[in-house]
C-alpha cells in the first residue's frame, strides 16, 4: 500500500506513534468477514468485526467479535447493563459513527462508545481490524489497541455448538 492510501484510523495511530500493519484488498459488498480473512491469508479467529448497537436505555454499545462469530445480545445487554440491546439500522451508522457498513472500527469513531472486545482477542499477538473503510484492515496488538479504545474483554458471542 502506497503511504497516500492513509485512512483516517492510521492517520491516528500515526499520530499516537501507534504500531500497526496496514493492508488492502479489492473489496466486493458481498465478501463475508470469513472471506475477508482468506484474503488476507489469516485465520478467522484474528479478524474481529465492530458492531455498534442501541440498548434499552438509548445508550449506544460498540461490540468487536471475530468474523466468523455472531454477537449474543443478550450477553452484549448483560455485560453493558442493560435490559436489552438491538443492533443499530444501517442507515444510522454514518451519521453516528463517522463509517459506512464494512468500514466501522473501533478507532476513530466521531464519539467513543463503550465499548467491548471479545474476549478470545488476548489469545493473539495481533487482531485485524477494520481500518475505517471498505477494503482496508490493520493488524494491530490488543495491547496497542487498549491505547487506543477502552475496551472491556467479554465473552459476547453465541457459543458454537
Amino acid at each position: 500500500m502506497s503511504k497516500e492510501e492513509k485512512t483516517n484510523v492510521m492517520r491516528i495511530l500515526d499520530g499516537k506513534k501507534i504500531t500497526y500493519n496496514s493492508y488492502s484488498y479489492n473489496p466486493d459488498p458481498t465478501m463475508t468477514g470469513e472471506e475477508i480473512a482468506s484474503t488476507l491469508g489469516e485465520n478467522p479467529d484474528k479478524v474481529f468485526k465492530t458492531l455498534v448497537t442501541q440498548g434499552k436505555s438509548g445508550q449506544y454499545y460498540v461490540f468487536v467479535i471475530p468474523v466468523k462469530a455472531e454477537l449474543n445480545l443478550k450477553k452484549a445487554a448483560s455485560v453493558s447493563d442493560e435490559k436489552a440491546i438491538t443492533m443499530i439500522k444501517q442507515k444510522e451508522l454514518l451519521p453516528l459513527t463517522g463509517y459506512v457498513h464494512g468500514g466501522c472500527s473501533p478507532i476513530g469513531m466521531k464519539k467513543q462508545f463503550k465499548t467491548f472486545l471479545h474476549e478470545t482477542a488476548i489469545n493473539f499477538d495481533t487482531i485485524y481490524i477494520s481500518a475505517g473503510k471498505v477494503g482496508y484492515q490493520i493488524e494491530i496488538s490488543p495491547e496497542h489497541l487498549k491505547k487506543m479504545v477502552n475496551f472491556t474483554l467479554s465473552d459476547i458471542v453465541i457459543d458454537e455448538v
